[in-house]
């Protein structure tokens, strides 16, 4: 929004430098300009239209005299307190439903994938005044002759999906991959919480104490480096094989074959002991009070003071 009024002979200071702000927020909302006190009536108007159209409840506000709507103080503030309560509505839906990307940015993204494709099959990079249709065509030859040359009774490379996408398809495509990239970006989120809280661990000792200036100059780069965002494209999607499907035990051997690494292989040796059980704990010494006044044998009921007979 783009707001140069300067309201100063106008009985409005209490919204100007919030509405400014406000404003701000929601760009292309209001087209008008208004320069100073001498359009404060025009700005009323178009205030008067815009919460009209934002359907707002109170009644002081859409009703009566345009110009003596925003007369007293406290229409002021249920002014100030609708504008930010809506703000706060339109941050809260835009975080739990992100925009969708533009036809360019969706245009760039497939051309990128093209040139990996042609990149992936050894060809030339695609001509820029190329038809689209005849590209396709091209990718798809290379592609069925790459597919010849595996041995018969290959299954691995067996695409998860086979049919032709609808328009509903495509749409359901897109939900899975904002679904995945949500999941991933909270996996990632708790891996690199996790690994800065190993890090912390090793300043606990006193050799780590020591080093503690080149353990962070060798980690902050790392660091800086890494970032929760998960980017899962649609081309990933489509590129999924049969075996993507089934859900493998993560301890199987032929799991196990493709996902074992040297360092799995390493054992820790002994580590202090850090202390803390429970059990361990002494009970806190008692606090030492004053004797009270008028302590002694006193029983409660009508025979204090009497001792039981034998």
């Amino acid at each position: 929004v783009r707001v140069a009024w300067v309201l100063a002979d106008v009985d409005l200071g209490l919204v100007r430098a919030p509405l400014r702000w406000w404003v701000r927020r929601f760009p292309g909302l209001w087209n008008a300009t208004w320069r100073g006190p001498e359009d404060a009536d025009t700005f009323q108007i178009e205030l008067s239209g815009l919460l009209q159209e934002l359907h707002c409840p109170y009644a002081v506000l859409t009703s009566g005299d345009v110009t003596t709507r925003l007369a007293s103080a406290h229409s002021c503030l249920q002014l100030l307190y609708f504008l930010s309560s809506e703000l706060q509505a339109a941050r809260l839906l835009r975080r739990k439903c992100p925009p969708l990307p533009s036809q360019e940015e969706g245009a760039n993204a497939a051309l990128q994938e093209l040139h990996l494709i042609c990149q992936a099959l050894g060809g030339p990079e695609p001509a820029p005044n190329c038809p689209i249709p005849q590209l396709l065509e091209h990718v798809k030859s290379k592609v069925a002759e790459a597919l010849s040359a595996l041995p018969h009774g290959h299954q691995e490379m067996a695409p998860l999906l086979k049919v032709l996408l609808t328009a509903q398809h495509w749409e359901a495509l897109e939900g899975i991959r904002l679904a995945l990239c949500k999941e991933y970006q909270c996996r990632r989120s708790m891996m690199i919480m996790r690994f800065s809280i190993t890090l912390q661990s090793f300043h606990w000792s006193e050799r780590a104490e020591a080093r503690s200036a080149a353990l962070l100059a060798a980690i902050s780069p790392l660091q800086k480096a890494e970032s929760a965002a998960s980017n899962v494209t649609v081309a990933q999607l489509l590129a999924a094989r049969k075996d993507a499907s089934r859900i493998i035990s993560t301890s199987s051997g032929h799991c196990r074959h493709r996902t074992s690494c040297a360092i799995n292989k390493v054992l820790m040796g002994s580590v202090p002991d850090r202390g803390g059980r429970p059990g361990e704990i002494e009970p806190p010494m008692p606090v030492w009070e004053k004797r009270r006044e008028g302590g002694g044998d006193q029983r409660r009921g009508g025979r204090q003071g009497k001792k039981k007979k034998k």
